[in-house]
């Protein structure tokens, strides 16, 4: 099954490549709020902890944690409320 957010692409890009714990989900926080409902924001962190801390933001704050993209590296966040 093909992820939905390939085909269509995010609706947003973050850029917080370069930026270390907790500079990534601060911006992520930050900038989801002003997205429409069902947006997807895709956030470009090279930090390690990214990969835990993304999916962790997600579960605790109930938004949608919808894909992983080892290559760029980019994590893909659907706003759900």
């Amino acid at each position: 099954m093909t992820d939905p957010t390939e085909a269509s692409g995010p609706d947003e890009v973050l850029d917080c490549r370069g930026q270390r714990c907790p500079l990534p989900v601060i911006g992520l926080a930050r900038r989801l709020p002003a997205l429409p409902v069902g947006a997807v924001l895709r956030v470009l962190a090279d930090d390690p902890a990214a990969a835990v801390d993304i999916p962790a933001w997600c579960r605790m704050r109930g938004q949608e944690f919808v894909a992983a993209h080892p290559e760029g590296p980019a994590y893909d966040v659907r706003r759900t409320h």
